[in-house]
């Protein structure tokens, strides 16, 4: 990967930054820059956790929270263009862990990974559902979450409505995609992650669910609220990788943003076609907001994708046009509590423009 001149911003937007950080009371913020194509700009702000001077670096790591669908809806992509896995096929032929129940909402149309991916399955998270990990219920298997098993969700998941018919958002739906690729693949989800994106790309700082955060030398992110307080076991974190579960730095995003635009131009590192990098950013079931794993704004050369973050203690987005070869990743340890566009992140992005 090819990095370009990385540098930091102007002395201007980085002093309005910490006047921003300080009016937001954000305790640690990291960012990157895309331009024609690569990472033109790393810089970190402030500490890593409340009290102590552990400074943010540009190896920091963050928790992404549901940005990790955008992580996942890649593996996704490599694993259809090398015919593992059809994105149109009922997902019950790939399944065998577990099966979508079928009922009249699946009579005409089936659930599909594009359908997940896309947030038209017809499946609706549970209320009150996909907690953060705690260490006295443990972390349960998809199968043991899809089935109701556990704290995290005590329902069975099913069918509410035709697959195709209606958009709502689901964590659900990502918890089934994670399935039918280690069912398919008979290999745990970061372990394929790892090699057939991860490791081609050489993306060192990035882990889904680190299982100790000693382990990572000081890299991680603690989490806090809206004001400032630590929150609870400072390293949230959430049992179902591939909705929810990624941690990693800015840089490491741009990374995988640079890899799709390069798909478009036919220069995939990983091998993703040109024809399955269009469909990822292109309008899914009519509705035009949202593509494979990625929210659009605007059409064709003009597309805008998004991916948004926001958990216990942390809040990030990540945006950009690939056709244009730009992009910025914004990730903060603190949960604001209010919409990534009304707060700091909000505010850095449009000094950008």
């Amino acid at each position: 990967m090819e990095w370009g001149n990385t540098m930091g911003m102007g002395s201007d937007i980085n002093r309005n930054i910490r006047e921003w950080m300080e009016r937001y009371q954000v305790t640690g913020l990291s960012m990157a820059r895309i331009q024609e194509g690569h990472i033109r700009m790393t810089e970190g702000y402030g500490i890593l956790e409340a009290g102590t001077d552990r400074r943010v670096t540009s190896h920091s790591m963050f928790n992404a929270c549901s940005i990790s669908k955008f992580v996942t809806s890649m593996l996704v992509l490599k694993l259809a263009d090398q015919g593992i896995v059809d994105i149109d096929e009922d997902v019950n032929v790939k399944l065998s862990s577990w099966k979508v129940p079928e009922s009249e909402c699946t009579q005409h149309h089936k659930v599909t990974l594009r359908t997940l991916l896309s947030h038209q399955s017809g499946i609706l998270d549970p209320e009150d559902s996909f907690g953060v990990w705690n260490s006295v219920q443990g972390s349960p298997s998809m199968v043991e979450l899809l089935e109701g098993r556990s704290a995290y969700c005590r329902e069975a998941i099913n069918v509410t409505y035709e697959p195709g018919s209606e958009f709502a958002y689901s964590d659900t739906g990502f918890c089934i995609i994670q399935q039918v690729i280690e069912d398919v693949s008979g290999k745990p989800f970061q372990v394929l992650l790892d090699e057939l994106i991860f490791a081609p790309l050489h993306i060192r700082n990035s882990k889904m669910n680190p299982s100790s955060y000693k382990s990572m030398n000081g890299q991680l992110s603690c989490g806090h609220h809206k004001n400032g307080r630590l929150v609870e076991g400072k390293y949230p974190m959430y049992p179902y990788p591939a909705a929810s579960g990624f941690w990693t730095t800015p840089a490491d995003l741009a990374v995988l943003v640079i890899e799709l635009m390069n798909s478009l131009k036919s220069k995939s590192i990983l091998g993703i076609s040109k024809g399955k990098a269009k469909e990822w950013i292109t309008p899914q079931g009519g509705r035009d907001w949202t593509g494979l794993g990625v929210f659009l704004d605007g059409s064709e050369q003009e597309v805008e994708i998004s991916s948004l973050g926001w958990g216990v203690g942390f809040q990030c987005l990540l945006t950009a046009k690939p056709y244009q070869g730009k992009g910025s990743i914004i990730m903060t340890n603190i949960d604001s509590g209010v919409h990534q566009s009304k707060g700091i992140i909000g505010e850095i992005l449009r000094s950008l423009e």
